[in-house]
């Protein structure tokens, strides 16, 4: 058994180059597009909407999430070390586990929004109200907070055979590969719950959509019907992402042997999404563009002024 204090040693890929550009080019696209959504959301008033409020805390969750995972390893890669100390994949996984907890309940949420937007249109800025997004969002980041740290007491008061993780951060998958055999009812509990908690938001997401669509079926104009479904293909196409790559991920085997595939598909689930999201949304949506367009040339203007 392994002394649990000493840390862990994570997938060493400094020598591949590719790799750490790969790294830093995605990161920077993804944190500068989140950035944007927050700026266009903040500095205009016409988006201070349910809507656009909670696609900005999307947008903080995305950034915190890739924040948590590849600053460390491009600074493992640039230093040429794999350590990460214990405390620190502590935190790592904790922050894993409420980012990831708070993109499926802030999905979620926004389903919801999109269900009372078309499906009760007369009621809706009663029903979203300021003070209730309020509390959705208040929710969201303490129902998450708890469950993630519920999670991680759960996880690293448990035994570990190893200190080696065969993955450029502590991937929780790869985690409960090397506990000790005698855990695995914690590691199955652990398991179980999120997997529950996931499938109570994806059918919950279905099933709005499914209200949504027979709504949209219902309005007698064609150009009724894309208007309606065409605030929800965004958040459509960022959900079908977000579980496509997630399910991919988590439901495949975990080999013992670390590949370049492996390196691939975890790139994929958690970095992708966050990266996707920024871009989805303001593709096709004319008032992020004009947002940002009004936001920048002001400030352009401002500096030429002064």
């Amino acid at each position: 058994m392994h002394n649990n204090t000493s840390g862990f040693l994570l997938l060493e890929f400094s020598t591949i180059w590719e790799l750490q550009t790969l790294l830093l080019i995605l990161y920077i696209m993804t944190v500068t597009g989140n950035f944007f959504i927050i700026i266009a959301v903040v500095s205009d008033h016409h988006l201070h909407t349910p809507m656009y409020f909670f696609l900005m805390n999307l947008a903080v969750q995305d950034i915190g999430s890739v924040s948590d995972i590849i600053p460390k390893a491009v600074f493992n890669s640039l230093t040429d070390t794999r350590k990460i100390s214990y405390v620190g994949c502590v935190v790592q996984v904790f922050l894993i586990l409420f980012f990831f907890g708070s993109d499926v309940s802030l999905l979620t949420v926004m389903a919801y929004d999109r269900y009372v937007a078309i499906c009760n249109p007369l009621q809706y800025e009663i029903i979203m109200n300021r003070k209730a997004c309020a509390k959705m969002i208040g929710s969201v980041w303490t129902a998450c907070l708890l469950n993630a740290a519920l999670h991680t007491v759960e996880m690293f008061t448990t035994p570990f055979c190893s200190n080696i993780i065969n993955q450029f951060y502590c991937e929780i998958p790869y985690l409960l590969k090397i506990t000790c055999s005698d855990s695995y009812i914690t590691e199955i509990g652990v398991v179980v719950f999120s997997v529950s908690l996931t499938i109570g938001c994806f059918v919950f997401i279905i099933s709005s959509y499914m209200l949504i669509l027979a709504a949209v079926l219902r309005i007698p104009s064609i150009q009724g019907r894309k208007k309606a479904f065409s605030t929800c293909i965004p958040h459509l196409t960022v959900f079908s992402i977000f579980m496509f790559t997630g399910s991919f991920a988590y439901l495949r085997h975990i080999s013992d042997h670390p590949s370049h595939l492996d390196f691939i598909i975890t790139i994929m689930y958690s970095i992708i999404p966050p990266m996707m999201n920024p871009l989805i949304y303001s593709i096709r949506n004319k008032n992020i563009k004009v947002s940002l367009s009004r936001f920048f040339g002001q400030k352009l203007f401002h500096f030429k002024e002064v």
